[in-house]
C-alpha cells in the first residue's frame, strides 16, 4: 500500500558534484597536446611483476618457469616480449639440431646436435654430393675400365659354367645320348642314326632296348644333376664378384667426393662421425645412383639440371633441420605459439599416402615450438594450453625429462596403427613463459601438484594505481606512446583528460587509474575515427567523449528494454511516494564487458510465527549462497537487537518481485533489512529512493560493487518518469571513493533534482528511507515509544505475546503444540 508521510525527517543533501566525479584538469598536464611528450620506455606501477618477469629471464636454474596474471589488456604480452627479448640479446645464440636416417635402424632417426649455423651447411654439402655421385658414379660404370672387368668376370663365369657341361655332353655322346637345351633347361635324349630319337620310334623299340635306354639316360641324369647344383653357387660367386666390383668402383669416388665434406666439416665430431656411415652406405649401395641415371626425365627441362637429390631413394642421405640459426649475431630465440597445440608444441610425424596407404619417413619429421624456442624462452598462453588435448601433460612431461620426444595425439589416444617412426628426443634446455587469468593459476595451484614445481614463479600485474599527480602525467604518456605507435592522431590536453577520467571509471576508484591500457587504446582507435571523419587534426575531447557514449550505447540494448519495460509498468518500480515493507534494491547486470544497474522492488511481509525468516528465492532455488548468507545475517540482526527477554516469534518473507532468474551476493542485505523494519513498524518508505549495500550483524553497512552502474541505473529509470528532487539512491559510505559518476547524474544532483547519500549503520538509512527518527536505548534499555526501533520491538513483542496466549489456549485443550 502506498501512501504519503505525515512528519517527514528532510532529505539530506547527499554528496556534493565534486565528490561524485572527480575530474582531471586539462591544465594541470603541463602540455597542450600529446605532440610534445615523450613516450614512457618503461612500465608504470608494475615494479612486483617487472622483478618477476626478470628474475625468470635471467636465472640459469631449472623448473623457474613463469606464469604472468592479471587482467586482459594490461600490457602483460607486451612487458614479457620486450624484457625477454632484451634478455635474450645477452644470451649465446644457440646450437642446430637436425635428424638424419639410421642405417642401421631407420625407424629410429638420429638426432644431431650441430654448431650453429652449420644445419643449412651440412644440408647443402649432402645435396651437393648427392648431385655429384649421381653425375659420377654412372659415368664410372660405363667406362672402359668397368667394362672390360665387368666382361672378364662374365666370362670366367660363363667358362665355369660351360665346361662341366660340355664335357657332360660329350660323355653322353659317347653313349647314343644327346643333350639338349630346351626353354625349360637341359633334356636327354637317346640318338638313333645321329638324330635323336622321336617318341613314336621310341615306342617301336623292343622292350629291352627300351629299358637299356631309359637306364642309361636316369644314369646321365644323376650325373647333370649333380653338375647342375653347382649352378646356384656359381651364380652367388658371380653376383657377389660383380657387388664387389661396384663397391671398388664406387668407393674410389665416394671417398674422394666425400673427404671433400669431410674437410669442411672436420671440426665436428658428430658430422664426421655420421659422413662415415653415409660413405659405407654409399658404397653399398650404388647401384641406387645407376637406378637414378636410368630413370627418364619426364620434365619439360633438359636432363643436365636435374635434381638428384629430391628423388626418392635418394631421401636416406637428406638431412632434416629441425632447428637452424644465422650465425654472426649472438641472441636466444623468443617464440610465441599462439595456438598451443600437441603437434605444435612438440611438433609431428606427417605421412604421405603411396598406393593407398600410409608412410613415413625421417625426412617428414616437423619440428615444433619447443624446437624452435629451445635454448631461449617460449610464450604460450595458458587458457589455450590447457584446453589443447593432452597438449599441458605433455609439456609438463618435457620439462621434466628437460627432453622433447614426439608423439602424435592419434599414437595417444591409441587411434593409429600404422608403423610409426621413434627419433631421438632432443635435449630441452628453455624457460616457458605462461600468461593467463588469476582464476586458472589458482585452479592450477590446487588440482596440479605438479605445477607449484614446474612454474616457481608468478608475475602478478596491477589492475591500477594510485591517482597521483605523477600517475597521472606517466598514464598520459604511456597513452601518447601507444597512439604513436597506433599511428593514431595526436590528443589535445582535454582529450587526454576525458580519457583519464575514464581510466579512472574503469578501475571502479576515483582515487585510481586502471592499467587496462588495452581498453583506453580502443577508446583512441575509435576516437581517431570520429577525428577524421570530421576532418580534425587533433583529436579532441568531444571526440573521445563520443568514442565512449558510442561504445556504450552499441552494449545497451537490452538495458533499454528493461527500461522501457519499467516505463510501461510492465515491470513494477515507483519512484513516487511511500509504502510499507517495500523498496527499490539495486543489481548489476552485464552483457559481454557491458555492465548496467537495474532497480528490483523488494517487498517483505510479516506475521506472528516461530522464528522463521522465509528467503523466498533460496526457496525456489534462485538465490545462490551469498545471498542467503545475507538473509541470514537479518535474521541474526532481528534477534539481537530487539526484544531480547522474549523469544523470537516472527515470521517474515522476502522477495524479488519480478525476478525470473537466479540472484547471488549481499549487496541488497541492507534493502532488505529496510523493507523489514518497515513492515515490522508499520512506517512507509519513500520509494524515490533506492538502496544498496550490504549489512554486517551489528547493523554497518559495507561496501559492494559496481555502485557507479546502479546509481546510473536507477536515475534512468528516475528521469523517465519524471525528476522530482527527492529521489536518490542509498549508498555504503565506504563507496564514497568509488563514485565516476556519468556528467548527466552529476548535473542533476547539483540542480537538487537527484542525491547520493552515504549511510554508514541502518539506523542512519531507515531514518531516510521513513523520515522518522531511529530512536536509540535510554537508560532504561527501552527505545522511544516513537521511533522506528521503538516500534519494531514493540511488534515482536506483542507477537511474542500473542504466540504465548495462543500456547497457553491450546495447552488448556489439551493440544500439543
Amino acid at each position: 500500500m502506498v501512501r504519503k508521510a505525515s512528519k517527514s525527517i528532510g532529505l539530506p543533501r547527499g554528496l556534493s558534484p565534486k565528490q561524485l566525479r572527480r575530474t582531471c584538469d586539462p591544465k594541470t598536464l603541463g602540455f597542450t597536446d600529446t605532440t610534445s611528450l615523450k613516450p614512457v620506455n618503461g612500465f608504470i606501477g608494475q615494479d612486483r611483476a617487472i622483478d618477476a618477469i626478470r628474475l625468470a629471464a635471467g636465472i640459469a636454474h631449472k623448473e623457474f618457469n613463469l606464469y604472468v596474471l592479471g587482467r586482459e589488456g594490461t600490457g602483460r604480452h607486451t612487458a614479457v616480449a620486450r624484457m625477454l627479448s632484451d634478455e635474450a640479446k645477452m644470451r649465446p645464440t644457440p646450437c642446430d639440431w637436425v635428424y638424419v636416417n639410421n642405417f642401421d635402424a631407420p625407424h629410429k632417426p638420429r638426432a644431431m646436435k650441430l654448431p650453429t649455423g652449420s644445419a643449412s651447411d651440412l644440408k647443402l654439402a649432402m645435396e651437393d654430393l648427392v648431385e655429384d655421385l649421381a653425375n659420377e658414379i654412372p659415368a664410372l660404370f660405363e667406362s672402359e675400365e668397368y667394362q672390360t672387368q665387368r666382361r672378364a668376370i662374365e666370362e670366367e663365369l660363363g667358362q665355369k659354367n660351360e665346361e662341366p657341361i660340355a664335357d657332360f655332353a660329350e660323355a653322353a655322346h659317347a653313349q647314343d645320348v644327346a643333350l639338349l637345351r630346351t626353354p625349360m633347361g637341359f633334356m636327354l635324349s637317346a640318338v638313333v642314326d645321329g638324330k635323336p630319337i622321336k617318341p613314336d620310334a621310341y615306342a617301336a623299340l623292343p622292350p629291352k632296348e627300351r629299358e637299356a635306354i631309359d637306364a642309361k639316360i636316369a644314369k646321365l641324369q644323376m650325373q647333370l644333376a649333380e653338375i647342375l647344383k653347382h649352378a646356384p653357387q656359381l651364380e652367388k660367386e658371380h653376383r657377389l664378384r660383380i657387388e664387389e666390383l661396384h663397391a671398388s668402383m664406387a668407393e674410389r669416388v665416394v671417398s674422394a667426393r666425400m673427404k671433400e665434406v669431410q674437410t669442411r666439416f672436420s671440426d665436428v665430431p658428430e658430422i664426421t662421425k655420421y659422413l662415415d656411415h653415409v660413405c659405407v652406405d654409399m658404397i653399398s649401395n650404388a647401384e641406387l645412383f645407376l637406378v637414378s641415371a636410368s630413370n627418364p626425365n619426364d620434365g619439360p627441362f633438359p636432363q643436365v639440371i636435374h635434381k638428384h637429390h629430391q628423388d626418392p631413394h635418394f631421401q636416406r642421405y637428406t638431412v632434416n633441420i629441425m632447428v637452424s640459426h644465422t650465425t654472426g649475431r649472438s641472441t636466444a630465440p623468443v617464440v610465441t605459439e599462439d595456438l598451443p597445440s600437441l603437434a605444435h608444441l612438440t611438433g609431428r610425424i606427417e605421412n604421405i599416402s603411396e598406393m593407398g596407404t600410409l608412410s613415413t619417413n625421417f625426412t617428414l619429421i616437423k619440428p615444433g615450438a619447443l624446437h624452435r624456442a629451445n635454448g631461449g624462452y617460449l610464450i604460450l598462453d595458458a587458457n589455450r594450453l590447457v584446453t589443447e588435448p593432452y597438449a599441458w601433460e605433455t609439456l609438463k612431461r618435457c620439462l621434466q625429462s628437460q627432453a622433447i620426444s614426439i608423439t602424435s595425439l592419434a599414437e595417444r589416444l591409441s587411434l593409429s596403427s600404422t608403423t610409426t617412426l621413434e627419433p631421438d628426443p632432443i635435449p630441452l634446455d628453455i624457460r616457458i613463459i605462461l600468461i593467463g587469468d588469476r582464476r586458472l593459476h589458482m585452479l592450477l595451484m590446487q588440482l596440479d601438484p605438479e605445477f607449484a614445481k614446474l612454474f616457481k614463479l608468478q608475475a602478478d600485474f596491477e589492475d591500477d594505481l594510485p591517482r597521483t599527480a605523477k600517475n597521472t602525467r606517466a598514464l598520459a604518456r604511456i597513452v601518447a606512446g601507444y597512439g604513436a605507435k597506433e599511428n593514431l592522431k595526436p590528443l589535445t590536453a582535454a582529450a587526454v583528460a576525458a580519457l583519464l577520467d575514464h581510466a579512472a571509471r574503469l578501475s571502479g576508484d576515483s582515487t585510481k587509474l586502471t592499467l587496462e591500457v588495452g581498453a583506453l587504446t580502443d577508446v583512441m582507435q575509435e576516437a581517431d575515427f570520429y577525428a577524421t571523419n570530421e576532418k580534425h587534426d587533433l583529436i579532441s575531447h568531444d571526440d573521445i567523449e563520443h568514442a565512449i557514449q558510442q561504445s556504450v550505447h552499441r552494449g545497451a540494448r537490452i538495458k533499454e528494454r528493461m527500461q522501457e519495460a519499467v516505463t510501461r509498468k510492465t515491470i513494477l518500480i515507483d519512484t513516487k511516494g511511500m509504502s510499507v515493507g517495500q523498496i527499490n534494491g539495486l543489481a548489476v547486470m552485464g552483457i559481454g564487458k557491458y555492465y548496467f544497474g537495474r532497480p528490483s522492488r523488494i517487498t517483505a511481509r510479516v506475521r506472528m510465527g516461530a522464528a522463521k525468516l522465509v528467503d523466498i528465492e533460496r526457496e525456489v532455488e534462485l538465490g545462490g549462497p551469498l545471498h542467503s548468507k545475507g538473509v541470514l545475517i537479518l535474521g541474526s540482526y532481528l534477534a539481537t537487537h530487539y526484544a531480547l527477554e522474549v523469544p523470537m516469534s516472527l515470521h517474515a518473507s522476502l522477495v524479488f518481485e519480478q525476478s525470473y532468474g537466479g540472484i547471488d551476493g549481499d549487496s541488497a542485505s541492507s534493502a532488505e533489512l529496510y523493507a523489514l523494519l518497515s513492515a515490522l513498524s508499520g512506517l512507509p518508505i519513500r520509494q524515490g529512493l533506492a538502496v544498496t549495500g550490504s549489512v554486517n550483524q551489528n547493523g554497518e553497512v559495507q561496501a559492494i560493487g559496481g555502485v557507479n552502474e546502479k546509481i546510473e541505473g536507477f536515475f534512468e529509470i528516475c528521469k523517465a518518469q519524471g525528476l522530482t528532487g527527492e529521489q536518490g539512491v542509498l549508498i555504503p559510505a565506504s563507496n564514497a571513493d568509488d563514485l565516476m559518476l556519468r556528467r548527466d547524474v552529476v548535473e542533476a544532483a547539483e540542480a537538487g533534482d537527484f542525491r547520493i547519500i552515504p549511510i554508514k549503520t541502518i539506523d542512519q538509512g531507515i531514518e531516510v528511507l521513513t523520515g522518522a527518527s531511529a530512536g536509540h536505548r535510554g537508560r532504561k534499555g527501552e527505545f522511544p515509544a516513537n521511533s522506528i526501533n521503538g516500534k519494531v520491538e514493540a511488534q515482536l513483542r506483542a507477537y511474542a505475546e500473542h504466540r504465548r496466549s495462543f500456547g497457553a489456549q491450546n495447552n488448556d485443550k489439551g493440544t500439543v503444540q
